[in-house]
């Protein structure tokens, strides 16, 4: 039990000090090993959205002057539809070749926006912002992973990294309050997630902290080198912990 305990502790930690620092990866990197400490897969989804839940509001409300509204509610509609679907999928299907594919997907991803990003010009556009919201709903729903459609999107339409950071975290925030509310009505907000929650919080204060730091002493230009280089990284964690 207690090494349990120290276990979600220390992974919140780290978990929340990636996604102060890139504006994603909450999720990412917890849910390679959340899984195997949890009763089930959907209750380690569970557990892992509350807490990046909580990771996201402190960073929306600091940096919410940066939003633009505009830019989120489209992304974000599209996204409610899919993850409310994916979630319920949950319970019928076997996700491990849809990780692989993800993997794939993610560092194919990385690689291209290391080489090309300055010949990439995303715009706000309505289909644009619905395909983002698709992509990451998928994600989300079926991985707790909503974050690198949305990122990718983000860091490229907006004017610096505190414009990035708010529209990321205030998305990020509203999806997980959404699929934490589907997750309760498909059963999955059980007692032990509540406990398991109270061991982890305080790791997340203490790693928005720390990323905080980092964030705040990085480059508009290398923090977007950083953010494609953890997407990369990513995609080779989920490549390489799903089941074999």
């Amino acid at each position: 039990m207690m090494t349990v305990i120290v276990s979600i502790f220390l992974l919140s930690i780290v978990a929340s000090l990636i996604q102060r620092t890139t504006g994603f990866g909450f999720g990412i990197f917890i849910m390679t090993m959340l899984p195997f400490l949890m009763p089930s897969y959907a209750e380690a989804t569970t557990l892992t959205g509350l807490l990046a839940m909580s990771n996201s509001i402190y960073i929306a409300i600091r940096m919410h002057r940066y939003v633009q509204w505009r830019r989120v509610v489209p992304i974000l509609c599209a996204f409610v539809v899919v993850s409310t679907l994916s979630i319920s999928c949950l319970k019928k299907i076997d996700d491990m070749v849809l990780r692989d594919v993800l993997g794939v997907v993610l560092i194919l991803f990385s690689i291209y926006f290391w080489f090309f990003n300055k010949k990439i010009r995303l715009r706000p556009t309505l289909p644009t912002q619905i395909g983002t919201g698709v992509l990451s709903g998928l994600m989300g729903g079926f991985f707790n992973m909503q974050g690198p459609p949305a990122v990718l999107y983000f860091i490229s339409t907006a004017k610096d990294k505190n414009q990035y950071m708010a529209l990321a975290q205030v998305y990020m925030l509203s999806g997980n309050i959404i699929m934490a509310l589907v997750r309760t009505y498909n059963g999955f907000m059980t007692s032990t997630v509540g406990l398991d929650y109270l061991y982890g919080i305080g790791g997340v204060a203490i790693g928005t902290t720390l990323g905080g730091y980092l964030f705040r002493h990085l480059s508009n230009g290398i923090f977007r080198y950083v953010v494609y280089t953890y997407i990369g990284i990513s995609g080779l964690v989920i490549l390489f912990t799903a089941a074999r």
